[in-house]
C-alpha cells in the first residue's frame, strides 16, 4: 500500500497550510485595518462608498463602512463581523476595534518571522488583554454630573459631519437618553427603541429639535379634520375602520339593483356604527394601525376628530406607553380607561411633507428627535452620528463610568503592560511587550490623521504617563499633549473594554489557524427538461426552477 495517495478532499478544494495560511490571513486583515485607519478620530478622512447601482454614501463611520464594503477573503469577513458586533454592543468604537486587530496581527507577524510559535503569542496576548481590562477598571472615573454626559456626546460627534453643531445635539442626546432611562432592581436601563429619530432634509442641522412625545411621519386622514387639539383623548387601535376583505376570494351573487344599494348601505352602517362608538367614547384623536375608509374619514372629520391611518406598529406601541393608552383590537367596546392623554396633538407642515406631533404625553418615556440637515446625504450621515451619540450616552448612563479619550487610556495601558511584562516568563513575555506597542496604534493614528509629528507626540505622551499624568492625551485642537479630563475629551468605559476584548479574541483566533480549506462552490443540479420534464429550463418558473431529479 506504500506510495498510494489517499484522497480526503475533493479535487476542486483548495488548501493552504502552515506559514502561508497565517500570512494570507494576516495580510488580508491588515488591508482592512489600513482602509479604516485613516478615518479614525476628529481629523480622520471620509470614504466614498459606491454600490453596484451607483448609489453613493460618504462617511467616516466605521460601522457603515463595514456594512457597505464587500470582502471576499474569509479572514477579512471575520474582522468585518467583529466591527458589526462592536457596533451592536456599544454603538461606537468600530474603527478602533478593526485598527487594533490589524496592529496586533501586524506585530505578531514580526514574532512569527523570528520563529516564535503562535501558541506563545496567543498566550501572551491573553495575559496582556486581561491586564489591559484591569487597568481600565482601575482608572475609570464615575460620572459626576450631566456635564460629563454632554462631553461624552460631544466627543462621539467630534469626527462626524455634525461636529460644528455638536454642542446643541449633545444636549438633545443627553436629555433624550435621560428621559427614557428607567431604574429596575437598583439598575439603570435605557431602551433606545423609545427614542424615535425622524429625519427631514431642507434645513440646518442646528434646527434639530427634541419632542417629548411621538412624531408620526404621516398626515391627517382627511383635509377637513382639525389641525390641532389640546388635551386630547387618544384612541389607539389595530382594528380597521373599514369593511375588511376576506382572506380568501369570495363572490356575492346579487340579482337586482335594489340589493346592490342594500349591500352598500349595510357596509356604510357597519362603518358608521364604529364611528358612533368612537364619538360616544369621548375620543377626539384616532390612530389606527390599519386603514380608514372614505366614509369613516368624512364622519370623523364632521365630528371634529383627528385621525391617522396606517400608523407604524412600533409607533402605536410607543404611543401606548407614552400616552397611557391601551391598543384596542376591536371597536365593539371602547372603555374610558383605554384612552390615552397628552398636552397637544397637531399636524405640522415641514417643507413639502406633513407630520403629526403628539406632544406632552402622560408618560415621558417616549421621545422623538426631528433631525434636520441640508441634503439627503448629509441628513443620513447625521442620523448615523446621532445613533452613535445616543448609544454612548446610554452606555455611560447604564454603567456610570467613563475613561479619558484622545489616546490617554491607550497610553496608560501600554505603559502598565510594559511594566507588567517583566513579571511574565518565557516567550510569552515577547508577546505581552508587542501587545503594549500595538495598543499605541490609536494615539499614532490620531496623530497621523491630524498631520502631527508622530515621533514627537508619542515621545511626549510616554513622558507624561511615565511622570504619572494618567489623563495625558493628544488635544487635536492644539496639537499638544495635555490633560484631556480637564478638556472634556472622554469616552464610555464599555466601548474601550469591548474593543479590547474583541480585538484580542479575534487576533488570537486568527493566530490559531494554520490550515485553510476552501471548497469550490457546486452548481445547483440541472433539472430534467424537454418532453416529460418539469416545465422547461431552470429559472423559467413552475417546476423548472431547480427541483432535483427524482422529486
Amino acid at each position: 500500500m506504500q506510495g498510494i495517495p489517499v484522497l480526503i478532499l475533493s479535487k476542486e478544494s483548495r488548501r493552504t497550510t502552515g506559514r502561508e495560511a497565517m500570512t494570507s490571513n494576516i495580510m488580508a486583515i491588515m488591508a482592512v485595518a489600513e482602509l479604516l485607519r485613516t478615518s479614525l478620530g476628529p481629523r480622520g478622512m471620509d470614504k466614498m462608498l459606491v454600490d453596484s447601482v451607483g448609489d453613493v454614501v460618504i462617511t467616516n463611520d466605521g460601522a457603515e463602512i463595514a456594512k457597505k464594503i464587500e470582502v471576499e477573503h474569509p479572514a477579512a469577513k471575520i474582522v468585518i463581523q467583529a466591527a458589526k458586533t462592536q457596533d451592536s454592543e456599544t454603538g461606537d468604537g468600530t474603527t478602533t476595534v478593526v485598527v487594533l486587530i490589524g496592529e496586533l496581527l501586524k506585530k505578531s507577524k514580526e514574532l512569527l518571522e523570528k520563529g516564535i510559535h503562535p501558541a506563545h503569542i496567543v498566550n501572551g496576548y491573553r495575559l496582556a488583554s486581561e491586564k489591559a481590562i484591569k487597568v481600565i477598571k482601575e482608572i475609570e472615573i464615575s460620572v459626576r454630573s450631566d456635564e460629563d454626559l454632554k462631553n461624552i456626546a460631544m466627543t462621539a460627534m467630534a469626527s462626524k459631519v455634525v461636529s460644528a453643531d455638536r454642542e446643541a445635539l449633545a444636549k438633545i442626546a443627553v436629555e433624550a437618553v435621560k428621559s427614557v432611562a428607567e431604574k429596575q432592581n437598583g439598575k439603570v436601563t435605557v431602551n433606545l427603541d423609545n427614542i424615535k429619530v425622524v429625519k427631514k432634509e431642507g434645513a440646518k442641522i442646528s434646527e434639530t429639535k427634541l419632542v417629548k412625545g411621538v412624531i408620526l411621519d404621516k398626515e391627517l386622514a382627511h383635509p377637513d379634520m382639525p389641525k390641532e387639539i389640546n388635551n386630547p383623548k387618544i384612541l389607539l387601535t389595530n382594528a380597521p375602520l373599514e369593511v375588511e376583505k376576506t382572506e380568501f376570494d369570495a363572490h356575492i351573487r346579487i340579482d337586482s339593483p335594489d340589493k346592490i344599494q342594500l349591500f352598500k348601505k349595510q357596509e356604510e352602517k357597519m362603518v358608521l356604527d364604529m364611528v358612533e362608538k368612537i364619538v360616544k367614547s369621548g375620543a377626539n384623536v384616532v390612530l389606527s394601525q390599519k386603514g380608514i375608509n372614505d366614509i369613516a374619514k368624512s364622519f370623523l372629520a364632521k365630528n371634529g376628530i383627528m385621525a391617522v391611518a396606517r400608523v407604524n406598529k412600533k409607533d402605536i406601541e410607543r404611543l401606548a406607553k407614552a400616552a397611557g393608552a391601551r391598543i384596542l383590537t376591536s371597536l365593539e367596546e371602547i372603555p374610558e380607561d383605554a384612552l390615552g392623554e397628552a398636552e397637544k396633538v397637531r399636524e405640522v407642515k415641514i417643507g413639502d411633507s406633513k407630520f403629526v406631533f403628539i406632544e406632552g404625553c402622560k408618560n415621558s418615556k417616549a421621545i422623538s428627535i426631528l433631525l434636520r440637515a441640508g441634503t439627503k446625504m448629509v441628513v443620513e450621515e447625521a442620523e448615523r452620528a446621532l445613533h452613535d451619540t445616543l448609544f454612548v450616552v446610554k452606555d455611560v448612563v447604564e454603567d456610570g463610568t467613563f475613561v479619558v479619550g484622545g489616546g490617554a487610556i491607550e497610553a496608560e495601558i501600554a505603559k502598565r503592560i510594559r511594566d507588567y511584562s517583566e513579571s511574565v516568563s518565557g516567550k510569552a513575555q515577547l508577546a505581552v511587550k508587542i501587545f503594549a506597542d500595538a495598543i499605541e496604534v490609536i494615539p499614532r493614528a490620531l496623530s497621523e490623521n491630524a498631520g502631527l509629528s508622530v515621533i514627537d507626540i508619542i515621545s511626549e505622551l510616554r513622558k507624561a504617563h511615565n511622570e504619572g499624568n494618567i489623563y495625558a492625551g493628544i488635544n487635536l485642537k492644539t496639537g499638544k499633549v495635555e490633560n484631556l479630563l480637564d478638556a472634556g475629551v472622554i469616552e464610555p468605559t464599555r466601548v474601550k473594554v469591548q474593543a479590547l476584548k474583541t480585538a484580542s479574541e479575534v487576533a488570537r483566533m486568527i493566530l490559531r489557524i494554520d490550515d485553510v480549506i476552501a471548497s469550490k462552490r457546486k452548481a445547483p443540479p440541472r433539472p430534467p427538461g424537454g418532453p416529460g420534464g418539469y416545465g422547461g429550463p431552470a429559472g423559467m418558473g413552475g417546476f423548472g426552477g431547480g427541483m432535483p431529479p427524482g422529486m
